[in-house]
């Protein structure tokens, strides 16, 4: 799956943003909203696609107002999963 289709399929989640600019997402958006409000299929999808390292790179880089964008649990549970993985 490429990160069009997993934006495709999600394009729910991202009900604020115009349809001509949900391609333009971030990937540290795409991360936190599929994290935070996707299955934990979606997740595993989201990593394959994105590649773990990179979803580490950008999870672990979220300082401030952006970690606290993700629910705590959420937060602790990814962090455990990419420690041990990653």
């Amino acid at each position: 799956m490429t990160r069009s289709a997993i934006i495709e399929k999600h394009k729910n989640l991202f009900w604020y943003t115009p349809e001509n600019q949900k391609q333009n997402i971030s990937d540290a958006l795409l991360i936190e909203t599929i994290f935070n409000n996707g299955t934990l299929a979606d997740c595993q999808e989201l990593i394959s696609t994105l590649g773990a390292k990179h979803v580490a790179k950008i999870f672990f880089s979220a300082k401030g107002r952006q970690k606290a964008n993700y629910y705590p649990e959420i937060y602790h549970f990814f962090s455990l999963v990419l420690k041990k993985y990653v």
